[in-house]
């Protein structure tokens, strides 16, 4: 009886061992592909990670090459970020570093024009666009009506704007200069009173309202 058993135990065991291969030569090309395409997703992963690693080393190199031959030139250095050949986003950093320069060298409309094509890109991550519109409102505080600033400004002041602190901040400094002083000095106090605010950024705010000639707590 065992003999018999065992014999059948054989049978099914060859019938299953047959149906497996059977199995792995109708699909086993699955499997293959399956390790293919993580192998080549893995090693393309590591080459993209490579390639952008190399362009940012290649842009960041561009910058400072850049701005090392232009010398103690402002407007040499403008010259020379203009025609670095920076690519992708950091031509974005490139342009808003040039209109420092820009603005240094005492050309405060090419600044502007140097950062306008990003203060109106809605598709831009607001890190960079919002940064373009406060630079614009503060190199251009000279040229550009307040209350155009203030319109600008606005838009960026908004709760959760990453620069929205500094963009209060330049609404109210304009404010200041439409005389509505009532106005600035809320504005000020609420960015002294704002958990947000940096340490330096409270203090200029109090030494504002001060300077206002107005108290730095509301009655």
């Amino acid at each position: 009886m065992s003999n018999t058993d065992s014999f059948i135990d054989e049978v099914t065991e060859e019938v299953q061992r047959d149906k497996l291969y059977a199995a792995l030569r109708k699909y086993g090309w699955i499997g293959i592909v399956v390790v293919v395409a993580i192998v080549g997703g893995a090693a393309y992963n590591e080459w993209s990670k490579a390639k952008a690693a190399a362009v940012a080393q290649a842009n960041g190199d561009a910058i400072t090459a850049a701005l090392t031959a232009g010398g103690d030139d402002a407007s040499a250095r403008a010259d020379a970020l203009a025609s670095a050949g920076v690519t992708g986003s950091a031509r974005i950093i490139a342009d808003m570093v040039r209109s420092g320069e820009l603005h240094a060298a005492g050309d405060v409309s090419g600044a502007i024009a140097a950062l306008a094509p990003y203060t109106v890109d809605a598709t831009l991550d607001a890190i960079f666009r919002d940064l373009a519109i406060l630079k614009t409102a503060m190199i251009g505080a000279a040229d550009i009506p307040p209350e155009d600033r203030i319109a600008q400004l606005a838009g960026i002041a908004s709760p959760g704007a990453p620069y929205r602190l500094l963009a209060e901040e330049q609404i109210a400094t304009a404010q200041v200069e439409l005389g509505d002083i009532e106005a600035a000095v809320a504005g000020l106090r609420a960015i002294a009173q704002d958990v947000d605010a940096t340490e330096a950024l409270r203090r200029r705010s109090l030494q504002m309202i001060v300077a206002l000639g107005a108290d730095p707590i509301a009655q």
